[in-house]
């Protein structure tokens, strides 16, 4: 059987806080590790309403001290908004508190208009292009190698699993030469997930990090006791990637029946085409899409996302997904 893990947002719901939305993520890597995932994963972003996830090292601070057992990490880091030293300290911290647990994903886009870059005091899109030179000079810091000009305490030493993220042939290419295992985003941006899986594989690199090629794969996928429930589950999510898509981005609202039937023609050929990459439905029709993409893709592992309005629908869908796959 693949192996399965999660990807959170640490998504805010309508009428709904910022506590609130942590401490639901905080219950899902908890059910997470009760059911048997591998990995449970938050992932980067700034100035969204109804994300909250920004400061992620902190969240996996706070995730690792309520779980035990379970890898956690990022889904992931975006490395043009920090320094590497910085990232260092950070996962470096991370890995003395929990030994043995601790992922480290990194991704390039910047991601940020003009506002996000004075905030940070970076120029997002330089750095970008800064990528390659700050994960090797990230790797070495962590490494403690004795030439470097200055040494990261905590961080030298600590070994993290790193991960190389990517949606584009960019990242593919990189962990290749890097020898580093490889997480396709396919659950929002599916087009070159065939072709980039294909490049890895053919140009690896084996590397201390990594011997042989290793792919995770993201998709969305809900489940629900019957096909219908488990539509209007992913509702919630639909609309609100419609709403970012259509450039008015917000908390993630409640479920509406028959969601897509509502859509212009544009917009619901948008989710079906990231449709693909999902999995929605009854258990068994759930377990059926994800070993089909898995054949597809070769994964060696796949990681589910699908932020549901009410946290216990997510957890019930996790519970679900599980049992079906172990069946």
């Amino acid at each position: 059987m693949v192996a399965l893990s999660v990807l959170d947002l640490v998504p805010v719901r309508e009428g709904g806080s910022v506590a609130e939305a942590l401490q639901a993520t905080t219950a899902l890597a908890q059910a997470a590790e009760t059911h048997g995932y591998k990995r449970f994963w938050v992932a980067e972003h700034h100035a969204m309403e109804g994300i909250a996830g920004g400061a992620t090292s902190v969240v996996l601070s706070h995730i690792g001290s309520a779980t035990s057992s379970i890898r956690i990490g990022s889904g992931g880091i975006m490395l043009p908004n920090h320094t590497p030293f910085q990232i260092a300290e950070q996962f470096g911290t991370l890995d003395a508190l929990f030994p043995g647990r601790i992922d480290l994903g990194l991704g390039r886009a910047p991601g940020a208009g003009p506002e996000l870059q004075r905030a940070l005091r970076k120029d997002l899109h330089r750095a970008a292009e800064m990528f390659p030179q700050d994960v090797v000079e990230l790797m070495a810091l962590m490494e403690g190698e004795d030439d470097l000009a200055i040494q990261a305490t905590p961080g030298r030493g600590a070994k993290p699993e790193f991960w190389m993220l990517g949606s584009s042939l960019f990242g593919a290419q990189l962990a290749a030469r890097l020898g580093l295992p490889y997480a396709f985003a396919a659950h929002f941006a599916p087009d070159h997930l065939d072709t980039a899986l294909e490049l890895y594989r053919r140009d690896f690199q084996a590397s201390e990090h990594c011997e042989k090629p290793r792919v995770m794969v993201a998709m969305n996928v809900f489940a629900a006791e019957t096909e219908a429930e488990a539509r209007l589950l992913a509702s919630s999510q639909q609309q609100s990637f419609v709403r970012l898509r259509t450039g008015s981005p917000g908390k993630l609202p409640p479920p509406v029946p028959d969601y897509l039937d509502s859509l212009p023609a544009s917009a619901r050929a948008m989710l079906e085409h990231l449709g693909q990459a999902a999995a929605i439905g009854t258990p068994s029709q759930v377990a059926e899409h994800i070993n089909a993409f898995a054949k597809r893709t070769g994964a060696d592992e796949i990681i589910v996302a699908g932020a549901t309005y009410e946290p216990q629908d997510r957890i019930r869908s996790l519970k679900l997904t599980r049992g079906a796959m172990s069946a």
